[in-house]
């Protein structure tokens, strides 16, 4: 009894231990099965954390490509830009350099104009101090009677000598009459004395026609012809009288059509009957003169 009691006992000692060890199978197979499924768990938990940085990632690729796409772009035209800025550098630099010539061209132009200028004004200067001296030398030889039939001017670089027609010819004639001639020797020796002057001897009347009827005025038509006569009496008696060279000399006549007045008064038509001895600088030295003077700038 003892024995089927201990067997018993025994048996189910060992009933209880193959349940105790399968509970404890079990138990550990449970736990070992919870495990896995959690770590399953965080590994999915894993891979779509790492899927989604993935896609991120690819996102944020795309966008520095595009990013890098666009700031290529950006450098292509930069350079362009810069190809075009420093064409345009380039051409500036050699607009500047032919303006630079130019402009010291123009320089010297101005220059050689002013220095051509200044010789100019230096001609006119010596020019106007001849005239006075003529104009003064002849004043001076003139008697106070003189002086009243005869006006001396200097206008514009020229002398004028203007003669009264009753001091220098015959009443109603051409022709010079004795009183005259001390007064045109006076001038002959200043036209002497001056050498490089020309002499133009110009006529003038008032607007009162000629009387065609009178002996004196025979085969005179007109105040043109009257004019042109007296100026050339005046021209031959220089010649004759005084040995002025004839190549210097130039008579002409105006007529009634340059007036110093009205001829509306008696003494109008006297200041208007007149001879004009007109001296001026030669005319082929003047242009001389302006031709040569921008040779010699030239040259230095």
């Amino acid at each position: 009894m003892l024995i089927l009691t201990q067997i018993l006992t025994f048996r189910t000692i060992t009933k209880m231990n193959k349940t105790l060890i399968f509970s404890l199978c079990a138990a550990a197979l449970l736990v070992t099965g919870c495990a896995s499924k959690k770590d399953l768990q965080n590994c999915q938990n894993e891979n779509r954390e790492l899927t989604n940085n993935y896609q991120d990632a690819k996102e944020q690729l795309a966008a520095a490509k595009t990013r890098v796409t666009s700031l290529e772009d950006q450098l292509a035209q930069q350079k362009k830009d810069y190809a075009a800025l420093q064409q345009s550098l380039d051409k500036s630099l050699n607009n500047t350099s032919a303006n630079n010539i130019n402009i010291s061209k123009l320089v010297d132009q101005i220059n050689e104009s002013n220095q051509y200028i200044r010789h100019l004004v230096e001609v006119k200067s010596k020019s106007d101090s001849l005239n006075m001296v003529l104009t003064n030398n002849l004043t001076r030889s003139l008697s106070k009677e003189e002086m009243k039939e005869v006006d001396v001017q200097v206008l514009k670089g020229v002398v004028y000598i203007s003669l009264a027609d009753n001091m220098l010819y015959k009443s109603g004639s051409y022709e010079i009459n004795d009183r005259a001639e001390e007064t045109l020797s006076k001038i002959a020796k200043i036209i002497t004395d001056y050498k490089d002057y020309d002499v133009l001897v110009e006529g003038n009347t008032d607007n009162v026609p000629v009387n065609t009827s009178a002996a004196s005025m025979k085969n005179i038509r007109n105040n043109w012809d009257l004019s042109c006569l007296r100026a050339s009496s005046v021209v031959q008696y220089l010649i004759d009288h005084f040995n002025v060279s004839p190549k210097r000399l130039t008579a002409g006549g105006r007529g009634e059509f340059n007036p110093l007045v009205s001829n509306d008064t008696e003494l109008g038509k006297q200041r208007n009957r007149r001879t004009q001895i007109i001296i001026t600088p030669k005319l082929d030295q003047f242009m001389d003169l302006i031709d040569k003077a921008p040779e010699e700038n030239a040259t230095k």
